[in-house]
């Protein structure tokens, strides 16, 4: 029996979808590393009950930090970006949090740019505050060791690539430590939205939509680019078909990252067929319910996708492109 239903949320399932093809499914994933950042800070006197914790979110990361606050008797504020919708909105101000939310942007690198000034002119006005830097702050890994050690004690740790959104870095590299503390033959592959500045796509559009969560048009320290073996990129429209057939295949109703996900760690299970490929299913469907699933008429056949493989980040192409990344450094303009 779980003290407190977020414990019960930050557990996730292991779904075998297929041979070799395996689901990390969790209804809200960050509520993992939130849940671990903050019992770190109390065991280590960082933080006491009562503290205010502070961070920006577009959403997931809001509702895990104030889910942690209510587990823990802290208080929560949040900068929101504008696509924190009505029901989180509700749910924050039922469970005790504060949210400011930006003026709306429809640029994703302005939207971020407001969000951290916000926190800082917040930081300033309460220096007692305690800034979460959920993507720069490494105790944000700290939740995922129990997950790696569930994967390993379900799968082995042998013959295992994990596929996931890339995002703040956290979740994938958290994994990809863990477990290949013991194994030297796990495999980590990012998945990126075209535009983002994490693998150094910045410089490609996808006329759709940026993938929220996933990318970002900003350098994140919590990426660490020297885990993965390979990189993703996958416009809203692949991700798009990627979710309808997960949900009319197996069944998962899950967000858009995971419907990309699912795309490459299928391709990546079929190029190595000798692999069990786990994939990371992040969240619900239940916010892509107008925005993608009731498009569930524009989805393409899986068998009609296919990625481009390249050798730089000079020839990304819509609509999905994949790169050896060869666990090399950060570019350039991605170094935190």
């Amino acid at each position: 029996m779980y003290d407190h239903v977020a414990d019960a949320i930050g557990r996730p399932d292991l779904v075998r979808l297929e041979d070799g093809l395996v689901c990390l499914r969790f209804e809200t994933m960050k509520v993992v590393s939130a849940l671990g950042a903050v019992r770190h800070l109390l065991d280590h006197g960082v933080v006491r009950p009562g503290d205010t914790l502070l961070d920006s979110s577009s959403g997931i990361y809001a509702y895990a930090l104030a889910l942690a606050c209510h587990r823990y008797g802290l208080h929560c504020h949040i900068i929101g970006s504008t696509t924190v919708d009505e029901a989180l909105r509700t749910q924050l101000a039922v469970l005790g949090a504060t949210l400011e939310q930006v003026e709306p942007s429809h640029d994703l690198k302005l939207d971020q740019s407001r969000r951290v000034q916000r926190l800082r002119e917040v930081l300033a006005e309460n220096p007692h505050f305690h800034w979460m830097r959920q993507y720069h702050d490494d105790i944000h890994y700290l939740g995922y060791r129990a997950v790696a050690e569930e994967l390993e004690r379900q799968l082995g740790a042998e013959a295992i690539t994990i596929v996931g959104g890339v995002g703040s870095g956290a979740s994938t590299g958290a994994l990809a430590t863990f477990l290949r503390d013991s194994s030297d033959d796990v495999q980590l592959v990012g998945v990126q939205p075209f535009g983002s500045v994490t693998f150094g796509s910045e410089h490609v559009a996808d006329p759709d939509i940026i993938i929220a969560g996933i990318g970002s048009s900003i350098p994140f320290g919590n990426v660490a680019h020297e885990l993965y073996d390979a990189i993703h990129w996958i416009s809203f429209t692949a991700a798009l078909s990627g979710s309808v057939d997960l949900l009319r295949r197996h069944a998962v109703f899950a967000g858009l990252s995971t419907g990309a996900g699912y795309l490459a760690a299928r391709w990546e299970r079929d190029a190595r067929p000798e692999r069990t490929v786990v994939f990371i299913a992040a969240d619900t469907g239940h916010r892509y319910t107008d925005s993608v699933f009731r498009r569930h008429h524009e989805a393409v056949d899986l068998a009609a996708l296919a990625p481009r493989h390249v050798s730089t980040t000079d020839d990304l192409a819509l609509p999905w492109s994949r790169m050896r990344w060869g666990r090399s450094s950060a570019p350039r303009q991605a170094a935190a």
